[in-house]
């Protein structure tokens, strides 16, 4: 979504827009910048931009795209509007030309390239920001776009594992719930029918089966209604902070689930910290964005405390013992790296040994839910066939 906006920069009053998810998102994004907001509005968008713009966004895909062919180009030597012209001319897709024109226009009125990218926080996060303006201070850009092509990379192959090994059981689960409607409302009704015709007593199994079939048939669309409004407040609930605060607890102390999250967690605090310290940024901004970036609110109000005592003087090690939400290894490796003065190499070590950690948590995930899923749609199925088939034997031996 776009929005418009009135802030305080510089004692000035500014007017600009923002490509965001939300209006306290832009509120967060503009503060993070030393900027006051004062007014942010949403610009709306007619519904036939609307239906389009499902079909046609800048995806992280997208985003690694230009970032990976923006290090190819200035490494050899290119400048960094020729750069963006010819991936104008790479793609076909309007929203990312959309994007890298207004990326270029701005160069052109004479902003820097970590100035354009801020009016996108949608798409560039407060970590491509800040490497941005390291590589633009060391005159390196296209050393720190190339390793934040690689992070981008690394991070869209890691996600696409989880999601790739998550699609089977979601999918399962889905149909089976799916099945097992469709059995009950349409079609098991239509079969217990016939045992209304005949003088038998029915298995306890099959009468209820019968008194759930026909609350089904008879209340689907209801059902279908409430299960809509459940799931809608549920996304709603879980936005609110206290909410994702107490659901992000629960799921890091859930026994198979929990280790998935914790290391998959990780993986990407160790990587953004270890690529920032190594770009030159400092341990203290290092820290204010992988708070920002952090996801799981367990692990974001950890890293706001560990920032308060670095601040003071503190060592990341001896604050992140203090955190009691580190595994000791992290927190010993730490230690080391600042005793060695190699923390950002060792930070990267400790990351690929999460990522490691994490996929073997997701096999052994997996493991256990695909066997579970099984044994569950067998048990349902055998319960569904033995009330609709222990009655023919009733009527067989009454004959």
């Amino acid at each position: 979504m776009r929005f418009s906006y009135t802030a305080i920069s510089n004692g000035k009053e500014v007017k600009d827009t923002l490509e965001a998810n939300s209006t306290n998102e832009v509120v967060e994004f503009l503060k993070s910048q030393g900027i006051f907001p004062i007014n942010v509005v949403e610009k709306k968008a007619s519904l036939l931009d609307r239906i389009m713009g499902l079909f046609d966004r800048v995806s992280f895909s997208d985003v690694t795209f230009i970032t990976r062919q923006l290090a190819i180009m200035l490494d050899a030597g290119l400048t960094l509007i020729d750069s963006l012209e010819i991936i104008k001319k790479q793609t076909k897709k309007k929203s990312l030309v959309a994007l890298v024109s207004d990326i270029d226009k701005s160069l052109r009125e004479g902003s820097n390239f970590s100035q354009a990218i801020t009016r996108y926080p949608k798409y560039f996060s407060n970590f491509y920001i800040a490497l941005v303006k390291s590589g633009e201070a060391s005159g390196k850009l296209d050393i720190v776009l190339s390793k934040l092509a690689k992070n981008l990379e690394d991070a869209r192959t890691f996600r696409k594992k989880i999601r790739n090994a998550m699609i089977y059981p979601v999918v399962i689960i889905i149909g089976m719930i799916s099945m097992i409607f469709v059995l009950l409302t349409f079609v098991v009704p239509r079969l217990l029918e016939l045992y209304g015709e005949f003088d038998v007593e029915l298995p306890a199994t099959t009468k209820a089966l019968i008194a759930i079939s026909s609350f089904f048939e008879s209340n689907w669309v209801y059902i279908l209604i409430f299960v809509g409004v459940i799931v809608f407040g549920l996304r709603r609930l879980l936005k609110t902070t206290l909410a994702r605060s107490i659901s992000n607890k629960i799921m890091l102390e859930l026994p198979v689930v929990g280790p998935v999250i914790k290391t998959s967690s990780l993986v990407d605090t160790t990587r953004t910290l270890s690529i920032l310290i190594n770009s030159g940024v400092s341990i203290l901004e290092s820290l204010e964005i992988v708070t920002d970036v952090s996801t799981n609110l367990v692990y974001k109000n950890a890293f706001k405390e560990i920032t308060k005592k670095v601040e003071k003087g503190f060592s990341l090690g001896q604050s992140m013992s203090n955190a009691q939400v580190f595994p000791e290894t992290l927190v010993q490796m730490a230690i080391v790296g600042e005793q060695t003065g190699h923390l950002d190499e060792t930070l990267s070590k400790i990351s690929e040994y999460y990522q490691t950690e994490s996929e073997l948590a997701i096999r052994g995930l997996l493991s256990l839910v695909e066997p579970s899923i099984i044994a569950v749609l067998g048990l349902v199925v055998g319960l569904l066939v033995s009330a609709v088939i222990t009655p023919i034997f009733s009527l067989t031996s009454s004959i």
